[in-house]
Formats: C-alpha cells, sequence, structure tokens
C-alpha cells in the first residue's frame, strides 16, 4: 500500500452559513472562518474542507451555483477568499473547495442562454427533452420532493433536475460542458487550493434512453438506477484526472450516493486514475424505511458493524476509505449514532470519535462534531430552513403518507438541519456565533456545550478528538493498518484488530448505555499491552474486561 500525505490526514468540514458571523449579519462568512482558522489548527486537523461559497440564489443552501468564479457577497469578496486560503496556508492548513458540477443554478448564464431557444449554443449544455403522452419524458422524482422534470413553457420542453427546480442537471455527455468544468477547476488549482471534495459525483452520467422507474410505492418512479454510477461516470473522471487533477497535487474525494464496493475500487483505485476516496452513504442509511431516512428508527448495531466491517476489508489494499459519521447533510452524529442525553454525551462521542478514528481510512470531522454538539429537536416546522425537509414534509403529510405529528418526529431525528444550526462557540447570546439573531436558530443547549468552555477542561470532547488525531500522526498502523472484525456477534460491543509491520491495535467499543463483557485474547494481555487511548480513566485491564456505558478502549502492542 502506498504512503500519501492524504492518507495520513484528518479534514475539517465548514459549513459557512453556520460557522462565523464576523459582520454581524446574522450569516457565517469567509472573514468568520479565516478568524477561526487558529482554533482550527489547534484542534489538530491538516485539511479544511469549505462547503460552497460561490455566488448563488442559495435554494439550496449555495449547492445551486449562479457562478464559479465568483464568491457569493453575503459570504464575503474573492480578496478576503485568498486571505482565508494564505492564512490556512500559514497555519499549514490545506483548504479543498465542494466542487458541485452535476447541476448549475438555474440563474447561471449558462442556463439563461440555454432556456432562450433551442438553438442557441447552450441549450445542449443542459438536458431537455419533449414530452411523453402529454406527460414529463419519465416519471423520475427529484431528491427534494415533486417530478425531477421542470416543464419551460417558452420552448415547450422539460428539463431535467435531479434536485430542486432551480438546479438544472448539466448535460455530460457534451464535450464543452466537461471542457468548461475543468477549465474552471484549473483556475481554482492555479489560485492554490488543495483539492476538492465532489458534491453527487456519481450522478453525472445519465442513461441516454430515460427509461421510466419503479414506483416502489411512492408516487414517483425511482430513476437512481439510471443516472448513479452511469455509464460514463469512469470515463469523465478519468478525463477529469488526467486534464485537471493529475497536474497537481490534491485530496480529493467523491460524493457517491449508491456506490458499490466494486464501482468504489473503481473511482478510489491504489493507481489514482479518477479519485484519492468515496464518501459511501450505506452506514448512514441503516434503519431507513418505506419513506426513505423519514423514520425515528434507531440503527442496528449488528449491521452497522457488518457495514463498516465490508468496507474496510473488501476496499483493503485496492482502494481507500473515506470515515465519517456526520456531515451537513446528516443528523448529528452523537444524537444518532450515540446518546445525547446530558450524563451520555460526552461518552459517547468519544466512543464514536475512537470508532472512526482508529479505522483505516481518512477522518472527516464535522464542524462541531468535536465539541459533540446534538440534533436541534427544532419543535416547530416554522424553525427549519432546509429545502429537503419543507418540501418532503409538505409531500409527505399532504398525501397522507404520515401524520404532522410523527413527520415532526421524523425531522427531529434525520432531518439535515441539525447539523446546520449555528456553531456553539461561547455561552453569550447567540452562542459567539453572531452578536444579532442568526438566519437559523441556535440550539438551545449551547449555554451547556460551547468551545469555549471545553478548550478549559482537560477532559473535554474537543480535548480528547485532539488526542485521536495526534495518535493518527504518531502510528502508522492508524492509517494503513489492516482491519479485522472481532466479537462479531456480540450484542453490545463493536470491538476490531489493527495489524501492521509486526504491530497490533485492539479497538473495543462499548455502543450501550449498559455494562458490557469481553474477554481479551491472549495476545493482548501483559506488560508488554499499553492503553493508547480510553474515554474513561481506565487503569487495570483484566482478560475479562467490563466496559463502562459507551467506553471505548485502544490497546497497542
Amino acid at each position: 500500500m502506498k504512503k500519501k500525505w492524504w492518507k495520513e490526514s484528518v479534514v475539517y468540514q465548514i459549513y459557512p452559513r453556520s460557522f462565523k458571523d464576523s459582520n454581524a449579519d446574522g450569516i457565517g462568512d469567509i472573514k468568520g472562518i479565516t478568524e477561526k482558522l487558529e482554533y482550527i489548527k489547534e484542534l489538530g486537523v491538516d485539511v479544511v474542507w469549505i462547503s460552497p461559497v460561490y455566488d448563488s440564489p442559495c435554494d439550496d443552501n449555495g449547492y445551486d451555483i449562479s457562478d464559479y468564479k465568483a464568491i457569493l457577497k453575503e459570504f464575503g469578496t474573492m480578496e478576503e477568499f485568498d486571505t482565508m486560503l494564505d492564512t490556512a496556508h500559514h497555519l499549514g492548513l490545506k483548504v479543498i473547495m465542494d466542487l458541485v458540477v452535476n447541476h448549475t443554478s438555474d440563474e447561471h448564464r449558462w442556463f439563461v442562454e440555454s432556456s432562450k431557444s433551442k438553438d442557441n449554443p447552450y441549450r445542449d449544455y443542459y438536458i431537455w427533452r419533449t414530452s411523453k403522452n402529454g406527460k414529463e419524458p419519465n416519471n423520475w422524482g427529484a431528491s427534494f420532493g415533486g417530478s425531477a422534470w421542470e416543464y419551460d413553457e417558452k420552448t415547450d420542453m422539460y428539463y431535467l433536475h435531479l434536485f430542486s427546480r432551480k438546479q438544472p442537471d448539466l448535460n455530460w455527455e457534451n464535450q464543452k460542458v466537461r471542457d468548461e468544468v475543468f477549465e474552471m477547476m484549473d483556475w481554482w488549482c492555479q489560485k492554490g487550493i488543495d483539492g476538492f471534495r465532489m458534491d453527487v459525483i456519481s450522478m453525472i452520467s445519465k442513461v441516454q434512453s430515460f427509461p421510466d422507474g419503479e414506483l416502489n410505492g411512492g408516487l414517483y418512479g425511482n430513476g437512481s438506477p439510471y443516472y448513479i454510477n452511469g455509464p460514463r461516470v469512469h470515463e469523465y473522471l478519468q478525463e477529469m484526472n488526467q486534464k485537471v487533477l493529475s497536474k497537481y497535487d490534491l485530496i480529493t474525494v467523491g460524493e457517491a450516493a449508491g456506490v458499490t464496493i466494486e464501482e468504489a475500487i473503481k473511482y478510489a483505485n491504489e493507481n489514482e486514475t479518477e479519485l484519492n476516496m468515496v464518501f459511501q452513504f450505506e452506514h448512514v442509511s441503516i434503519g431507513d424505511g418505506e419513506l426513505g431516512k423519514w423514520t425515528t428508527k434507531r440503527f442496528d448495531l449488528q449491521e452497522l458493524k457488518k457495514v463498516m466491517t465490508k468496507w474496510q476489508t473488501k476496499l483493503q489494499g485496492k482502494a481507500w476509505n473515506s470515515l465519517y459519521l456526520g456531515n451537513h447533510d446528516q443528523p448529528r452524529s452523537v444524537s444518532r449514532f450515540g446518546n445525547d442525553k446530558v450524563e451520555y454525551r460526552e461518552v459517547s462521542a468519544k466512543m464514536l470519535a475512537t470508532c472512526i478514528h482508529m479505522m483505516q481510512g481518512t477522518p472527516y470531522i464535522y464542524q462541531g462534531e468535536e465539541l459533540g454538539m446534538t440534533n436541534a429537536y427544532f419543535d416547530k416546522i416554522e424553525e427549519y430552513r432546509d429545502i429537503e425537509t419543507l418540501n418532503i414534509y409538505e409531500e409527505l403529510t399532504s398525501s397522507g403518507l404520515i401524520s404532522k405529528e410523527e413527520m415532526m418526529k421524523c425531522i427531529q431525528a434525520r432531518g439535515r438541519d441539525n447539523a446546520r444550526t449555528p456553531m456553539q462557540w461561547d455561552d453569550s447570546e447567540y452562542a459567539g456565533f453572531s452578536t444579532v439573531k442568526p438566519w437559523i436558530n441556535v440550539n438551545k443547549n449551547y449555554k451547556r456545550i460551547n468551545a469555549k468552555e471545553q478548550l478549559k477542561r482537560h477532559d473535554s470532547v474537543f480535548r480528547y478528538y485532539q488526542k485521536l488525531i495526534q495518535l493518527r500522526k504518531e502510528y502508522d498502523i492508524i492509517p494503513y493498518g489492516d482491519y479485522t472484525l472481532m466479537e462479531e456477534d456480540h450484542k453490545q460491543i463493536f470491538a476490531y484488530k489493527r495489524e501492521y509491520d509486526n504491530n497490533k491495535l485492539l479497538v473495543i467499543l462499548n455502543f450501550t448505555d449498559k455494562e458490557a463483557q469481553m474477554s481479551l485474547p491472549e495476545e493482548f494481555m501483559g506488560k508488554h499491552v499499553k492503553c493508547l487511548i480510553s474515554n474513561y480513566d481506565r487503569q487495570v485491564i483484566q482478560k475479562n474486561v467490563v466496559l463502562m456505558p459507551y467506553e471505548a478502549l485502544v490497546l497497542y502492542i
């Protein structure tokens, strides 16, 4: 296995709108990021991933881009971006940008031209189709609810949008589109950024016959078999790699919904012909039900062990893993996979961090995760801002598929705004994020959970993350070691072994609020065994170890 800097790195994700407001307008901005880079450096991470700051009407919080080479005014200016980039580099931090090229905004210059007439030079930059039997070209549903097709009266045709109707899909079949995208990427690389996180990159190639999708009891057909890991996706990414990525020393990660092991090995192969790694979603989809993620059902530990182990063992030596439990599209990890009750929040947040950071792959920390920030649990739909949440609430409740009360519980458990409440910096009003009311409400628990309080305390979640990150830099076994699942059938414990160069690690995690017992393998008994990290102050290691609620224990030979 080749050693690479990005395999040994830890990435910190910033959602700019919710990170730090420097100019008192209630919205986070680029200067706010610059102000807090020292904090990120203190945590010990190597790379900062910044969610979109490009010019955008913000129908989907900036994932609908109207100009790839301009900064959205409410986030600041390009000069402020350059200052932020220089400051990060001065601190030894690399910066990766969100690349959103499956779709643009309908306010992008290309789409404005494309929609003018059927013979406009930009017409073929997007996917236009005629009506079929007086209806949409096919029955596909959009990810944010409704049909994936929007009718355009002027040209009497429909355009495809796999997300919001204000996010028309680009036509990657068109060489000119690809060349425009590659030129724009190269422009950012020359500016000095260090890589890209590629939004829904597994969706850029569509089956060109656009067949109907299965209905599966919903209102719309599931088109995903025809646009996820599509027929030319690897060809497009290899072209991107040849024309742009291979010319720079970058870190690249592709968001790849619906990716299989076989596909991931192509996307993130060791020869680096496409990307460094992908985000897969199998583990964060555990517990999904008839209405997809809109459920209050908890994850199943046996299933989690199975999924995580599959990705660890089947990519071993063939492709690289990305490691995460939370991001801007997921609920808070401590609420989803741990226990956010007061007595267990910190210890379970540390346990989850240990689980992820001791695996093979590159760990990603989402802003506030290093503090153990929790779901917001807003109880009124009016408090939510996310387009997906608001559209699906309306669609599912008005169609009678679920009651409003039940839907609110699902949103509290799984809605994307849980991750988007303002970063909790201190216990002052608005959590030190802003001096005015923010664009979305602050989580009510900010007086108790905030960075200022945690930085003062040696046993805080922040300090624990710091130690995990430091260990990854000290021990090659952590990024590179082979993985083996232990105690496969244990109902409470997730345990795994890592091996590298005659060194061994044993990671033992209690995923429950009850004590759990496990018999240690003989090789991990004796004086030569060292406890690398534990979220309880454990002094004695015995053959039959009894783990405390949510205890994490890492033993090293």
